[in-house]
């Protein structure tokens, strides 16, 4: 139930590689059997007619955040796109109209250790489960010193997606059936899907909050963390298939909802507002929380400054938030407990 997909881009060497060449691809199984997704490193070659392909390359130092190792947006990017490759070829695996599989959430993701400039990424992306309309994928990636051949786990994450018509992106499609590994996992991925059904009704409750930012904040309060900002989408933006749309002007607003003695819970809202078509108002197109630690120069986290909520919506969003903290953290230690 395995498919290896060797792919690489190069970067200098005299010459550039097409950001999209899929390199080397290698099946040993048929298109209904592709749950599985690998990506490596491993040179040149030809690839095969109708299987998933994706990028990897050695982290570049312009991929390095402030702290010199590479930046979460980069690891995220690798992860949706191979979430995204073994989806829609999933979909694509039977006759019918043919379809592109798009994000539709992004259930969790855990930076578990830090990415080094000079290292390989390998991403692996298996579908776990689909239901009518949906498919869960979730991704492991290792990173690898190319030197010393050593590796080790570095983040996983668990998306959905769904197979959007080619011929009409507001047409949902419906998924094939996947064939599974083992007894009762079915079962365990109707369970997740139910759970992220229910929490994905509670979000578009919530989601109708625009935030506006705010010129004069004060200190330690949820409006001095809050920021915005406006960008222009353009093509260079966009995937293979258009998604993100080119044109649409997006508001990107963040606010920190919840700290605990080392970490911060920070909210992200993403608006649009459609330029050329006056008939549709502004959107929410996307919202996520993402949780920061502060980090010393020899990588240990330090202490940060409390955060002071105000008013009884800011109150409310630290307690849903202090809920999220102690959910994760419990769930953190029952992994580190040793199996029987």
């Amino acid at each position: 139930m395995k498919l290896l997909a060797w792919a690489v881009c190069f970067h200098g060497l005299g010459r550039q590689a097409s950001a999209c060449q899929c390199l080397g691809l290698r099946s040993s199984v048929g298109p209904r059997q592709s749950r599985w997704a690998a990506i490596q490193d491993v040179g040149t070659g030809s690839d095969l007619q109708g299987q998933p392909c994706a990028i990897a390359r050695i982290m570049r130092p312009d991929d390095a955040n402030v702290a010199g190792n590479v930046h979460g947006g980069t690891i995220l990017k690798m992860i949706e796109e191979a979430g995204a490759i073994i989806s829609t070829r999933h979909c694509n695996s039977q006759d019918g109209e043919r379809c592109v599989a798009a994000l539709a959430r992004v259930e969790r993701t855990d930076f578990l250790s830090p990415m080094c400039i000079g290292e390989v990424a390998h991403v692996s992306a298996e579908i776990t489960y689909t239901s009518r309309h949906s498919v869960e994928v979730q991704v492991n990636v290792m990173s690898e010193n190319i030197l010393t051949g050593t590796k080790k786990l570095t983040n996983k994450a668990t998306l959905w997606y769904v197979p959007l018509s080619l011929k009409n992106v507001d047409k949902v499609l419906e998924v094939p059936p996947v064939v599974y590994s083992r007894q009762g996992q079915e079962e365990e991925g109707r369970k997740r899907y139910e759970a992220q059904k229910l929490e994905r009704m509670e979000t578009r409750w919530r989601n109708g909050d625009i935030v506006q930012p705010i010129l004069k904040p004060e200190p330690s309060t949820v409006s001095y963390s809050q920021s915005s900002l406006i960008h222009l989408v353009g093509p260079s933006d966009c995937t293979l298939h258009g998604f993100v749309h080119g044109g649409c002007v997006i508001t990107i607003s963040g606010r920190m909802t919840f700290t605990s003695n080392k970490s911060m819970e920070i909210e992200v809202l993403v608006d649009a507002d459609p330029v050329v078509d006056n008939s549709q108002k502004r959107y929410r197109a996307a919202s996520a929380f993402f949780t920061y630690v502060s980090l010393n120069q020899e990588g240990r986290s330090l202490p940060v400054p409390q955060l002071v909520p105000e008013t009884e919506d800011e109150k409310k969003r630290f307690e849903e938030g202090k809920g999220r903290y102690l959910q994760m953290k419990a769930k953190r230690q029952g992994q580190a407990e040793p199996q029987p």
